[in-house]
């Protein structure tokens, strides 16, 4: 596939989504949007991928937020479905049914901390910065922002960042829990590649319903979501993976893990 505005490589099983704007700090417009809605589809059928990284291009951002000129030409209903749409294909990253990583290489605000926080896990170089600045454009996040955030880092914290549109250190994003590791720069790309490798000798099979277990689980009654985990668990069972991987566990070798 070729794209104006994204750049899809894959490797060792890990696809690498980059969004190349760098001269507009990676800003998500309408092409962007689309090619990413386009791309996704396509990642959720490619075997070949196990594990998804997102990126921005350059050293200054991940993704310095919206066109803000395509959203100030938008009347209340077009916002409202342009925000529906984003929301969409941010949902679609988040149930891949496997697992991502935002490499966070810079800047990540407004929809760029939200296109991260779609993301399984989070690894910032230690110069990045991050927020959700619409609340100073006389704005609110549209993309998911004002949901995900409270159930990642607590609804206080989330209201002093969406409230406040205060930028915060990568440093305070690992205290506060908004990114899993912090890494100097120039070790960005191999500490991701490390943290890719790792999840790649596992099950894809598996490890999308483990995911599935807790982002799903997280929103109901704790009774339901033991309900939800043991057929989850089920599911888990009925894989070939399973069965390789106690088989292997019992002939004490290496298990051979296929995605299914």
């Amino acid at each position: 596939m070729e794209f104006q505005n994204l750049d899809w490589q894959v490797e060792n099983r890990v696809g690498t989504i980059t969004i190349q704007r760098p001269k507009v700090l990676n800003a998500l417009n309408l092409g962007t949007l689309l090619e990413l809605e386009t791309l996704l589809e396509e990642v959720v059928r490619d075997d070949e991928v196990r594990v998804v990284v997102v990126t921005g291009a350059g050293e200054k951002a991940f993704v310095a937020g919206a066109d803000i000129t395509e959203l100030a030409a938008l009347s209340p209903l077009e916002a409202s479905e342009y925000a529906r749409w984003g929301q969409r294909i941010l949902s679609r990253l988040e149930g891949l049914g496997k697992p991502s990583i935002a490499a966070i290489n810079g800047f990540a605000l407004g929809g760029g901390l939200e296109l991260a926080m779609a993301c399984t896990f989070r690894i910032a170089a230690d110069h990045a910065k991050m927020g959700l600045p619409e609340i100073t454009l006389g704005l609110i996040p549209g993309f998911g922002g004002t949901q995900r955030l409270p159930r990642l880092i607590g609804p206080g914290r989330a209201l002093e960042i969406i409230l406040t549109g205060e930028m915060v250190s990568a440093e305070r994003a690992a205290e506060i829990g908004l990114v899993h590791r912090v890494v100097p720069a120039a070790e960005l790309r191999a500490a991701v590649a490390r943290w890719a490798g790792k999840l790649c000798r596992f099950s894809s099979a598996t490890l999308g319903l483990a995911e599935s277990a807790v982002r799903q689980g997280s929103e109901m009654p704790f009774e339901e979501a033991l309900a939800f985990e043991a057929a989850q668990f089920g599911v888990a069972v009925s894989t070939e993976d399973s069965t390789e991987g106690m088989a292997a566990f019992v002939e004490k070798r290496k298990a051979e893990f296929r995605g299914r």
